[in-house]
């Protein structure tokens, strides 16, 4: 039987759906104590301050995404293929903390801003490791980028069908590029 979630993962589970849903700015303390469903007074025992909350989910986002380098550096077809097979948005854990601190961004969050230049620094380093040309793993990053961020809007096709014609192309151009 699964343990049932504990205050403070209720409270960063708050904090980025109020995110995600109604935008960084209502994501105040007492949202998210009242989405958690957990007193103010709890809230402050494990975030003493708003900043408290974004850095503990900017962990959470940097450990998801180092989980997700590694799944990139052991794939068998190569970080730059698997970076591209996997830059469509699925709604998963990492998906959404990339939203979140994506959004924390845009208000100015400096350590967001940090957490996000070294994931997308670590990402560019396996696809250069695997492709060798700084050109062609910049491009491939900048194709994966441009992909998930169209996902994550939705301004992909509706149909399974044509992303994976999407997809296929910009394998067909990075296999051009790596020719």
């Amino acid at each position: 039987m699964p343990r049932k979630p504990l205050a403070r993962d209720k409270l960063l589970e708050a904090f980025e759906r109020i995110v995600l849903t109604d935008g960084e700015r209502a994501a105040t303390l007492d949202a998210v104590a009242a989405a958690a469903g957990v007193s103010k007074g709890g809230l402050l025992y494990h975030f003493p301050h708003r900043q408290a909350l974004v850095d503990a989910m900017l962990v959470n986002l940097e450990s998801l995404a180092t989980e997700d380098l590694e799944r990139l550096t052991a794939s068998p077809r190569g970080a730059a293929r698997e970076f591209l097979a996997t830059s469509l948005y699925e709604d998963s854990a990492l998906d959404r903390a990339l939203i979140v601190a994506s959004r924390l961004i845009q208000a100015g969050d400096d350590a967001a801003r940090a957490a996000y230049a070294r994931i997308e620094k670590n990402w560019l380093a396996a696809v250069l490791e695997d492709v060798g040309d700084p050109v062609v793993a910049t491009a491939v990053v900048c194709m994966g980028d441009g992909l998930y961020q169209q996902a994550s809007m939705g301004l992909l096709p509706e149909s399974s069908a044509e992303k994976q014609k999407t997809l296929e192309q910009l394998m067909a151009a990075l296999e051009r590029l790596t020719a």
